[in-house]
């Protein structure tokens, strides 16, 4: 399999795909190996995560490079990425021995009762490329530290990172038939649905991760999806700083490159701010230096896929269509890579794919409304549920508005954020299940009730 740079489509690698043999066997070596490694302690599962996270400090700027040569992510997003995920690891030191530990409901009377906190077995983690440390963090590292094996699968797109974690997680003390990579395209996945495994955890597009419950199901084994987003951001007319709110929703739509599960995907502006907003906004945009993502100050890089460069230029093509109005870029950029000029567009609707298909590129499209009613309605109007933000001066307003939208999460003056110790959860075609948390950390164990009498 060719791994290839999206910067300039030169080959960086190639290397040897699993066959359908070399998949049954590493399973099988992961179920060999998985008893042994749940009988340890947490603590000393946790110790040698530890030791994972400080090697993956000790070579953060490697890492980094080979993470912006295979995905064309900013350098600096990058570094930042590897940077931030290390929170992943805190979260464990200091959550997962009280959240794994067992629990005494009941401790008077005859009959002793607790909950004991077993692990799922050998799961399939199947990851995704745009955020390979924190969506993978997300998964392996909480399924080992309770008691699990991994099956990870990085993407095609990712697959010398994936490499990278299978050789610092060994090194810190891992056991070779407890983590394992299994490398090479969607194939591979779709043997990885086929094998007697115990957990099925998937990041990508909501198509991919219908396929895979439907394909699973009648294993009736734990599944969770972590899918796409068509995430809103309301500016409300009262909001503090409208140069700052332009400046912020900026970054949240394009940091790297507009490929975020939870990137804001489309603005709604109070129609009395609306022009002054779209200035700082485009103003802002304009300002992001595009090119070589090894390069310290660009801001925006290609896109990792060269199928989604047609994606987001059929969209553009499908708004202007409708006579969406073009304020900046709307082109392909440079001869060689997988460049689309950072796209604004107004006057736009939802008849437009823009606004109602997952773009997942540096492309927005931003839409006066009147006020919340019409703000809610539209953000409402997808068939997605991973995000949503709003701008506001008025915290019980904003909050007010959040309330009433079905997703996961929700922001208020920020966007574009997540954090261990909050739930990451899906609804609707954004997925099903919950990573991070406590709720994450016990999402990789099955409670055992034991009715212990004298």
């Amino acid at each position: 399999m060719n791994i290839i740079n999206p910067y300039n489509e030169e080959v960086i690698k190639v290397v040897n795909s699993d066959t359908f043999e070399t998949t049954l066997y590493k399973v099988r070596k992961l179920k060999e190996g998985q008893s042994s490694w749940s009988r340890k302690p947490v603590e000393d599962r946790l110790s040698v995560i530890v030791r994972f996270g400080e090697l993956v400090k000790t070579h953060r700027e490697e890492l980094a490079r080979i993470l912006t040569s295979e995905t064309g992510k900013p350098i600096r997003q990058a570094l930042n990425e590897i940077k931030g995920a290390h929170n992943r690891i805190e979260h464990l030191k200091a959550n997962a021995v009280k959240w794994l530990q067992p629990e005494v409901m009941v401790e008077e009377g005859p009959t002793k009762e607790e909950i004991r906190y077993e692990p799922l077995g050998v799961i399939a983690n199947i990851s995704a490329w745009n955020f390979p440390y924190n969506v993978g963090y997300n998964v392996f590292l909480y399924a080992l530290v309770a008691g699990n094996a991994v099956a990870y699968k990085p993407s095609e797109y990712a697959t010398l990172t994936g490499l990278k974690f299978r050789e610092l997680l060994w090194e810190a003390g891992v056991p070779e038939n407890v983590f394992e990579c299994f490398v090479g395209p969607g194939e591979v996945g779709a043997w990885l649905l086929d094998a007697d495994l115990d957990g099925y955890f998937f990041t990508g597009s909501y198509k991919t991760g219908q396929y895979i419950a439907q394909r699973i199901a009648p294993k009736l084994v734990p599944l969770q999806l972590e899918l796409g987003g068509k995430d809103p951001l309301y500016v409300m007319e009262d909001v503090e700083d409208i140069k700052q709110a332009a400046i912020n929703a900026a970054e949240g739509a394009f940091y790297n490159n507009g490929q975020s599960c939870c990137a804001v995907e489309r603005i709604y502006v109070h129609e009395h701010i609306f022009e002054e907003f779209v200035k700082y906004f485009t103003e802002e945009v304009a300002s992001y230096k595009i090119g070589d993502p090894l390069a310290m100050d660009t801001f925006i890089g290609p896109l990792t896929r060269k199928d989604q460069l047609w994606i987001i230029l059929r969209q553009i093509e499908d708004a202007t269509g409708k006579n969406a109005n073009v304020r900046l870029g709307g082109k392909r950029w440079g001869n060689t890579g997988y460049f689309v000029e950072p796209t604004v567009l107004t006057g736009v609707n939802h008849t437009m794919d823009i606004m109602r298909e997952e773009s997942f590129g540096p492309v927005i499209g931003i839409q006066s409304v009147s006020g919340d009613e019409e703000a809610l309605k539209l953000m409402k109007d997808t068939d997605y549920g991973l995000t949503a933000a709003v701008f506001s001066r008025d915290k019980s307003r904003a909050t007010q508005l959040l309330e009433q939208l079905s997703v996961g999460t929700v922001y208020w003056n920020c966007c574009d954020r997540v954090s261990p110790n909050l739930p990451w959860a899906g609804r609707k075609h954004s997925g099903l299940g919950i990573t991070l948390s406590y709720l994450g950390i016990r999402a990789f164990v099955q409670p055992k009730a034991f009715h212990l009498r004298d």
